[in-house]
């Protein structure tokens, strides 16, 4: 368990003192104060900056550290959590809620937004009050914390002031798959940073689609991979290598149908070789297409 995290615990610990000491006077204990829950994530773009927004109900977490890490970490388990971006601000907040007495769900586990600097928002933790989520960046930079009330809100603004082109990032459509009607891939628009927009093209692909797009159909196919390393492009070739995991699960459908015509409509690009985790993939050599052997069906 993290410093952070003991932090935490200390704090609520303290604050339930006092109740419990009261508790055998004859003093009438006061009843427990209600947990805010968070209901909504949002965030929208500004001349100068990206801002996300925490929407809660029953008032704003009276705590929040908001910093930028170098992974962020699940709670209670400390597993990586994986977060699409060049860089991560993690925010935790307490005491606080993402789900109801049943257990159900309040906020989403993972979104992603078209905005220049903010790509994504992804739930790490929502145990014993204490929620976590990280924000995945195109580029770390500053940022301004507060809270607004009525209605209830904690709002980070993070400084956005690159300069980018919107370059198409392929999808899994669903609904076309189900009804058997190709192509199964959609492309979207995103802004990408000028000088490094492959990167920039598959760090969006990582981020998924956003709200609007999901509710389309898109869908995030990973295919168990949780991101992407030794990106190059040379003598019109794009090699790629996946990290984490590799599986096409049996599917004729796979991440490398995002990741090929994505990588692809760059005008140095005639073809894309996909690497598993361990670096390896079918046809390494030659001017051909490539996936490993872990993505066929």
């Amino acid at each position: 368990m993290g410093r952070a995290r003991v932090f935490v615990r200390l704090l609520l610990s303290a604050a339930l003192v006092a109740p419990a000491a009261l508790a055998g006077t004859g003093t009438a204990t006061a009843a427990a104060p209600r947990i805010p829950t968070l209901v909504g994530i949002r965030a929208a773009h500004h001349p100068t900056y990206d801002r996300v927004v925490f929407d809660f109900t029953g008032g704003v977490p009276s705590r929040h550290w908001v910093r930028y890490v170098s992974s962020l970490r699940a709670d209670p388990s400390d597993k990586v959590v994986p977060v699409a971006g060049r860089a991560v601000l993690a925010v935790t907040m307490s005491p606080t809620n993402a789900h109801t007495a049943a257990g159900v769900s309040t906020a989403p586990a993972r979104v992603a937004f078209a905005l220049p600097n903010v790509m994504t928002v992804v739930r790490a933790g929502d145990f014993e009050a204490v929620t976590t989520y990280g924000i995945g960046l195109a580029k770390k930079d500053s940022f301004h914390v507060f809270t607004l009330r009525h209605p209830d809100r904690l709002v980070i603004d993070v400084r956005s002031t690159l300069r980018t082109v919107w370059k198409k990032v392929w999808f899994f459509n669903q609904r076309r798959y189900l009804a058997n009607t190709e192509p199964f891939f959609t492309p979207v628009l995103r802004p990408v940073r000028p000088w490094t927009p492959a990167t920039g093209v598959m760090d969006r692909t990582f981020a998924g689609p956003t709200a609007h797009e999901y509710a389309l159909g898109l869908r995030r196919l990973t295919s168990k991979a949780t991101g992407f390393t030794r990106l190059r492009i040379s003598d019109g070739i794009a090699r790629v290598q996946l990290t984490g995991g590799c599986s096409s699960g049996g599917s004729t459908v796979t991440i490398a149908g995002e990741i090929m015509p994505s990588l692809r409509q760059f005008t140095t690009v005639d073809h894309v070789k996909i690497y598993d985790p361990r670096g390896r993939t079918e046809r390494p050599w030659g001017h051909t297409d490539s996936i490993p052997e872990c993505l066929e069906p």
